[in-house]
C-alpha cells in the first residue's frame, strides 16, 4: 500500500473514531441532563401532591369530627339545611336555617380538631331558642339554599380559621408526613433516602427528621396549609442527599454499554492499524529477505560459474594443482548454498514443530570450543580474536549437541559480522545456583534498545533494506531463540550503540 494513501486512511479513520466518541459523549450528557430534569420535575410534583393530600386529610378529619358530633347531639340537624354560620362578638355561634335561627350558648372550639374528649358535653349542654323570623334569612336564601359547594366552602372557612391557631405538630405528625411523602414518591418510581423538615416563617419546627440539613443544591420545598389568599407560614423542605447518584444510576446501564461498544471500536481500530502496519512491515522484511538471499546465492553461483569456465581451459585441465583448487572452490561454494538452504528449512521445521531434538548429556565448555573452531579462521583472517574465560566449575547440560553448537556459532557469527574493525570476542561462563550462564561479548557496533526487542523475530536484521554491508538472511537469531526455548533455556541481550553487544544464555545443569 502506498505510504501517502496509508497515512490518509489512518487520518480519516482516526477522525471518524473521534467523531463517534464525541457523539457518544454528547448523547450521554444530554441523557443525564434530561433524566435529571425529569427527576427534579417528579420530585416537585410529588411534593405538591403531598402538600395537597396533607391539607385535604386535615379537612376530612375536621368533617369527620363534625359529623360525629352532630350524630350524637340531642336533635339531628341536617347538613343540607345549614346555610350560614356566624361567630358573634358575644362568643356565641348563630346557625341560620331555611326557616329559623338557632342560637347556641357555645362557640366552635379548635379542640374539635385536636381531640374529641369533650365533644359530647358541648352538645349535651346546648340550649336552643327558635325564632320565627323568615325575614332574617330571606336575603340570599334563594341563592345558597341546599348548595353543597357552598356548604363545603363554609366549613373550609371555619376550618382554616381554627387551624391557623393550631400548632403544626398537632396538625400533622412526622410519621404521617413521611407516609404521605413515601406514597407520592413511589407513585413516580422515586425510591431514595431523604430527610425532611417543616419550617414556620423560616424557623425550624419539631416536625421533621433528625438528620435534615438545608442544602440549596439538593433540597426542594413546598408550602403547607395554604389559605384562600395563597399564603402559608409553613414550608416543607425535603433533602435528597444522593440525587446525583440516582440520576447517574438511571442512565448507567446505557452509558456502560455505550462505553463498551466504543471500547470495542477503539480495539478494532487499533487492531486494524496494527495489522496493516505489521503486514506492511512483513512485506518489507520479506522483500529484504529475498534481496539478501539473492545476494547470498548470487556470489557462490558466480564463483561456481567462474570455476567451471576455468576448468574448460586446456591449461587448467593439464595442471592438477589448479584443477584441485577450482574443484575445491566449487565444493565450498556448494556447501555454502546448502547451508543457507538448511537454515531456511530448519526454521520452517521449527515453526511446524517437526524438528526432533534428541537430547543427551553434553558439556557446554566442549560445545563452545567446537563452535569457536568453526569461526576461528574467519576471525584470525580479519586479525581478531575469540578469548574464553571459563569460570563455571560445572557445565553438564541436557541438550542436543548439534543444535546447541549451531546456537553458539550463530551468535559468534553475528559478533563477527557486526564488528566493523577486527572482531574482539570474549566468551565467559559462570555457575549461578543450579544453572550455567554463558556470555558472548563483542565490541562491535552494538544496537539500540528498540532493536534488541526485535532481533529474535524472523527476517529481522539490524541493517535493513537492500544494503549488503552485512550479509545474512535474518533467520539466525530466530533459530537461536527457538532452539533455546526447546531446551527450556533463556536468552537475554545487553547492548549499547557503538559499544558492543552481550548475549547471555542461561541453561539448567544436570547432575
Amino acid at each position: 500500500m502506498n505510504k501517502k494513501l496509508l497515512v490518509l486512511l489512518l487520518v480519516f479513520m482516526s477522525l471518524s473514531l473521534l467523531g463517534i466518541v464525541f457523539v457518544q459523549g454528547y448523547w450521554i450528557r444530554n441523557a443525564y441532563l434530561t433524566t435529571q430534569d425529569q427527576y427534579v420535575t417528579n420530585i416537585r410534583n410529588s411534593l405538591i401532591d403531598a402538600a395537597k393530600k396533607i391539607q385535604l386529610k386535615e379537612l376530612d378529619d375536621y368533617y369527620s369530627i363534625y359529623f360525629d358530633l352532630i350524630s350524637k347531639s340531642e336533635e339531628s340537624i341536617p347538613l343540607s339545611d345549614l346555610i350560614y354560620a356566624l361567630r358573634k362578638d358575644s362568643g356565641t355561634e348563630e346557625l341560620i336555617f331555611s326557616d329559623a335561627v338557632i342560637e347556641e350558648d357555645f362557640k366552635l372550639s379548635s379542640s374539635l380538631l385536636l381531640t374529641n374528649r369533650n365533644r359530647n358535653k358541648y352538645f349535651a349542654n346546648k340550649e336552643r331558642n327558635i325564632i320565627n323570623d323568615e325575614d332574617g334569612v330571606s336575603k340570599g336564601e334563594n341563592t345558597f339554599r341546599r348548595l353543597k359547594d357552598y356548604e363545603r366552602n363554609q366549613f373550609e372557612n371555619v376550618f382554616k380559621k381554627i387551624s391557623a391557631e393550631t400548632p403544626i405538630h398537632r396538625r400533622v405528625s412526622k410519621n404521617e408526613l413521611k407516609t404521605i411523602l413515601d406514597q407520592e414518591l413511589n407513585k413516580r418510581d422515586i425510591e431514595t433516602v431523604y430527610e425532611f423538615a417543616v419550617y414556620s416563617n423560616d424557623l425550624s419546627t419539631n416536625v421533621g427528621t433528625e438528620n435534615f440539613s438545608l442544602n440549596p443544591d439538593t433540597t426542594y420545598s413546598v408550602a403547607l396549609f395554604v389559605d384562600d389568599k395563597s399564603y402559608s407560614k409553613y414550608r416543607l423542605f425535603v433533602n435528597f442527599t444522593n440525587q446525583d447518584k440516582i440520576v447517574l444510576n438511571s442512565i448507567l446501564g446505557m452509558a456502560i454499554l455505550s462505553l463498551i461498544f466504543t471500547g470495542v471500536i477503539f480495539w478494532a481500530f487499533y487492531s486494524a492499524v496494527r495489522q496493516i502496519l505489521q503486514q506492511r512491515q512483513i512485506s518489507q522484511i520479506k522483500t529484504d529477505f529475498i534481496n539478501n538471499m539473492t545476494h547470498e546465492f548470487k556470489t557462490p553461483i558466480a564463483t561456481i560459474n567462474l570455476a567451471l569456465d576455468a576448468l574448460k581451459n586446456p591449461k587448467v585441465k593439464d595442471n592438477q594443482e589448479f584443477l584441485q583448487r577450482y574443484l575445491g572452490m566449487i565444493r565450498e561454494e556448494n556447501k555454502r548454498m546448502h547451508a543457507q538452504v538448511e537454515n531456511v528449512l530448519r526454521i520452517s521445521k521449527l515453526d511446524k514443530n517437526e524438528l526432533n531434538l534428541d537430547k543427551e548429556r553434553v558439556k557446554l565448555h566442549d560445545v563452545i570450543e567446537d563452535a569457536i573452531s568453526h569461526v576461528q579462521l574467519i576471525v584470525e583472517d580479519r586479525g581478531g580474536y575469540v578469548n574464553t574465560h571459563f569460570g563455571a566449575f560445572k557445565s553438564s547440560v541436557l541438550a542436543n549437541d548439534s543444535h546447541l553448537t549451531n546456537v553458539v556459532v550463530n551468535i559468534l557469527d553475528n559478533a563477527i559480522k557486526y564488528s566493523e574493525d577486527t572482531p574482539k570476542i570474549d566468551v565467559l561462563t559462570e555457575n549461578v545456583k543450579d544453572c550455567i550462564i554463558l556470555k558472548i561479548r563483542d565490541q562491535g557496533q552494538g544496537m539500540t534498545k528498540a532493536a534488541t526487542k526485535k532481533i529474535f523475530e524472523k527476517f529481522y536484521r539490524v541493517s535493513t533494506g537492500n544494503v549488503h554491508n552485512v550479509k545474512g538472511h535474518g533467520l539466525g537469531l530466530a533459530y537461536v531463540k527457538q532452539i533455546l526455548d526447546d531446551h527450556d533455556a533463556e536468552i537475554y541481550v545487553e547492548s549499547e550503540l557503538n559499544k558492543g553487544t552481550t548475549f547471555i544464555i542461561k541453561l539448567h545443569l544436570i547432575t
